[in-house]
């Protein structure tokens, strides 16, 4: 796909979807320069908020609808081991719900960070997750992650002053249908934010992580070889923050062919408490697979088993190489020997992921930069009323 002309990819509607992807590797390093350059502002900010919560350890959600809320999904385990955990706390909930049910979600009298993603900032549910916040929260505080200055969300950042934006790069608000480089942006961006690791780690990491989305672009021929099996269903699994990821693989599969190939997502623990079920002979399963070896453990052993059952049409590991490995079939980057920890692996393993969708929605003759044939679907949310919260 990365070596096809724009005139054929504008022929199969495919080709700012296909731009998006494989850019980010560029759109990572652009948005760790946009975190060094306002990373002395946003440490004051989030002091603030330390000293505010008066010694009590403030509630961080974040918070999104569809992709936005996945970060966050994909964040809190790997920030729960990594981040300012006396200080903090980490949870993930989406817009959706606080919106719907603010009192099950939101504790007065617990000072609260809200983290907001968004790729445009113009979702009616991530400007009222805002608003009902501050009515419901005694002593609130609001960091918004976002791509678009432009947007609603951006301008209400600016305006308040209990609020912090941050911005990632212009690129990084994509023009396609599903979200891409947002994601893995804004993913980034909240770890450069959070992790507690030192700085200098964290470039390192970046400088792994680019090499290894690189390397998924020039070996897209293995990722379209695997997408001409014949199947009808996809599952992603996987473990920790990669178990987070797996609601963001199975959403492109579902945004990009418009429904026409049926997907799940689970634990790989989980897997086997029912979702195995969803297998049959037109599936193929993909894996996450965590470098933390214990972890690694129970990742492969679900695939082993699967591949072994002989109910599939394909299982594939999206791996590192490690001390034990996938005895099957593996997409297995080659390019980097340090082993990334889950929450910066998962954007490389979600390019592949990506990838697969993109390919996917060609394969059932759908349009990847406007999928959704009805319509009915938008780029950005339409048709949501939002009522007034007393």
């Amino acid at each position: 796909m990365f070596t096809v002309g724009k005139e054929k990819l504008d022929q199969l509607g495919a080709e700012i979807t296909t731009r998006e992807i494989r850019q980010q590797p560029e759109l990572w390093e652009e948005t760790l320069d946009h975190y060094q350059t306002v990373q002395k502002e946003l440490d004051n900010f989030l002091a603030i908020v330390k000293e505010k919560a008066n010694g009590q350890r403030t509630r961080v959600i974040f918070t999104g609808a569809g992709t936005s809320q996945y970060v966050g999904d994909t964040l809190v385990p790997y920030l729960r081991k990594n981040g300012d955990r006396q200080a903090f706390s980490f949870e993930s909930i989406g817009t959706t719900d606080i919106v719907a049910e603010p009192e099950e979600y939101l504790i007065k009298e617990e000072p609260t960070l809200l983290v907001s993603f968004a790729r445009s900032g113009n979702s009616p549910e991530s400007l009222a997750a805002v608003e009902i916040a501050n009515q419901v929260v005694d002593t609130i505080y609001h960091l918004s992650i976002t791509c678009a200055v432009e947007g609603k969300l951006a301008q209400i950042s600016q305006s308040d002053s209990n609020s912090f934006l941050f911005l990632m790069p212009a690129r990084s608000n994509d023009s396609g249908f599903a979200m891409t480089g947002s994601f893995s942006c804004m993913t980034l961006g909240a770890l450069l934010t959070f992790d507690q690791t030192v700085l200098v780690k964290k470039q390192q990491y970046l400088k792994v992580l680019s090499n290894l989305g690189n390397e998924v672009i020039t070996r897209v021929n293995e990722i379209e070889k695997i997408v001409q099996l014949d199947f009808e269903r996809i599952v992603y699994v996987g473990s920790g923050s990669l178990a987070g990821l797996t609601r963001e693989a199975q959403l492109k599969i579902l945004e990009l062919t418009a429904g026409k190939i049926a997907t799940i997502f689970d634990s790989s623990m989980g897997f086997r408490h029912g979702p195995k079920s969803f297998i049959n002979q037109k599936t193929i399963m993909f894996g996450f697979v965590n470098n933390n070896p214990y972890t690694r453990d129970y990742d492969l052993d679900v695939l082993e088993e699967v591949r072994g059952d002989e109910i599939a049409s394909g299982v594939f590991a999206i791996t590192q190489p490690g001390q034990r490995n996938f005895t099957g079939d593996k997409f297995e980057f080659t390019t980097e020997a340090e082993l990334l920890p889950d929450g910066y692996l998962a954007l490389s393993y979600i390019m592949v992921a990506q990838i697969v969708a993109l390919l996917s929605s060609i394969k059932v003759n759908n349009k990847p930069d406007t999928p959704s044939p009805t319509g009915t679907v938008n780029r950005v949310v339409k048709g949501v009323t939002i009522h007034k919260y007393k």
